[in-house]
């Protein structure tokens, strides 16, 4: 069992009254407290089946809504539809109210939220609750505009439900019941042998033991992710320095082997120019060559005519010795 936190709540209201100062009698205002009660002292469920579908029921709900602000979901809080009366009030197994914000409350102070009432209710019949009792809480729901009321009793495994129609609520049947989808929350309801909730998108409404089994198993998953996404980013930050070494040598081996080009070249340019220069050397020596020969057979040439004219002169004069 689990008690609501006692918390006083007090709103302030002015009354009149007469007091008497000196010889001057005057009226004053003063301010008045009014006590609004957090709790009833009564525990908030009978017994764990109860409990554990007001649980169900409230977080289901909670995560249905978590992206919207202005959903506002509560589990057993008292709801003050009418400010200075702190007699009229209920705190429902599970209320909604659409169009205000989500946030901590001690108890729901209707008038302080802009007058809107909770419009869907869910309350799980306990076998203590009575006839009387329940249609107490009917007739409190029907006054104050709630929209839609749900009520499961888990002992008979019944599912009723209420919805407003020319400010009154109308009982749906149970047909209407077996395919009804709520027009406030947008969820569907299925009795099996306990009441079942379902999402907008079919998903079934969990347990709180399985909403942690799935957290964990999500957390679990989410770590691995991360661990394998860390893995993927490491390998991948190894293959793209692996990649960015592989791309630097073969940069280098390229500017190697373009320097070996060069050198190649220039050595093939030097040996080029050598081969024209020993070429040249050769042709020159070939033209000294045939100028040495060339010199050579006139120097003979030159010889043999001075051996001639030696020759003839000689002749000529043994001739002239004769005469």
């Amino acid at each position: 069992m689990y008690n609501k936190t006692v918390t006083p709540v007090y709103c302030k209201t002015s009354d009149s009254i007469n007091t008497y100062s000196g010889r001057k009698l005057t009226n004053k205002k003063i301010q008045t407290e009014i006590f609004y009660p957090e709790s009833d002292g009564k525990p908030m469920a009978e017994n764990t089946t109860h409990y554990e579908l007001i649980v169900k029921i409230k977080e289901n709900l909670e995560i249905l809504f978590a992206d919207d602000s202005n959903v506002f979901i509560a589990g057993d809080l008292f709801w003050y539809p009418v400010e200075g009366d702190n007699k009229t009030k209920y705190a429902p197994d599970v209320m909604v109210a659409i169009g205000r914000p989500k946030g901590q409350r001690g108890s729901y102070l209707q008038w302080k939220e802009k007058n809107i009432a909770p419009q869907v209710i869910f309350e799980i019949r306990s076998p203590n609750n009575s006839t009387r009792e329940m249609n107490k809480k009917f007739k409190f729901y029907e006054l104050y505009d709630v929209k839609e009321y749900y009520l499961f009793n888990h002992t008979s495994n019944k599912l009723e439900a209420w919805i407003r129609y020319k400010n009154k609520l109308k009982q749906l049947s149970e047909k209407e019941i077996s395919n009804w989808t709520s027009p406030e929350l947008n969820i569907s309801f299925e009795v099996t042998d306990t009441l079942n909730l379902y999402y907008p998108d079919g998903r079934k409404f969990k347990s709180m033991n399985e909403l942690e089994r799935e957290r964990k198993s999500e957390k679990l998953r989410a770590e691995k992710e991360k661990k394998r996404a860390e893995a993927e980013k490491l390998k991948a930050e190894k293959e793209k320095k692996r990649a960015e070494a592989e791309k630097l040598k073969a940069e280098k081996e390229k500017k190697r082997a373009e320097k070996e080009k060069k050198k190649a070249e220039a050595e093939k340019l030097k040996a080029e120019k050598e081969k024209k220069k020993a070429e040249a050397e050769k042709l020159r020596a070939e033209k000294e060559k045939k100028k040495a020969e060339a010199e050579k057979l006139r120097a003979e040439k030159e010889k043999k005519k001075a051996e001639k004219l030696e020759a003839e002169l000689k002749e000529l004069r043994l001739k002239l010795d004769q005469y």
